[in-house]
């Protein structure tokens, strides 16, 4: 008798706790997604906006966005997204090209280009959420706040 309540608490009662818990992480992980993509889209097509860029719809598009900062940048041709086609150095590039027009965006805006190359922190295990979160807030202070 003692045997088979064993069997029946130890497995299957875990079991299910645990992808109860991991199910709980995934609807978290989709819902904090979702709402900074509202909320980077937002911010990018406010910043497209206040640069006279026509198309600021296209930053709620994700390789879009990347071509609408190129072109907001005003260094880079549009058609350089197609990097991302290429694996690993084409991301790399891109990455870089990123960076570069979203430094101009920024000091388009009146705002230091140095605060562009917070998402290099991103890759740093640790921190990543950190920089992320501090990325969200410039993007928001550069549409948002005139200075």
């Amino acid at each position: 008798m003692f045997e088979n309540w064993a069997n029946w608490s130890g497995t299957s009662m875990m079991g299910g706790a645990f992808w109860a818990l991991m199910l709980a992480f995934v609807i978290i992980a989709i819902i904090l997604f979702i709402t900074f993509w509202i909320y980077s889209s937002l911010a990018w097509m406010t910043i497209a906006r206040k640069l006279k860029y026509k198309k600021g719809w296209l930053a709620w598009i994700p390789f879009a966005r990347t071509a609408m900062k190129l072109q907001l940048g005003k260094k880079f041709h549009w058609a350089w997204v197609f990097l991302y086609l290429v694996p690993i150095l084409g991301w790399i590039a891109i990455c870089v090209l990123s960076i570069i027009s979203t430094w101009e965006i920024f000091e388009r805006r009146k705002y230091s280009g140095w605060l562009a190359l917070i998402p290099i922190a991103m890759v740093i295990p640790g921190i990543n959420w950190l920089a992320s979160l501090a990325y969200l807030i410039v993007i928001g202070f550069v549409a948002w706040k005139d200075m």
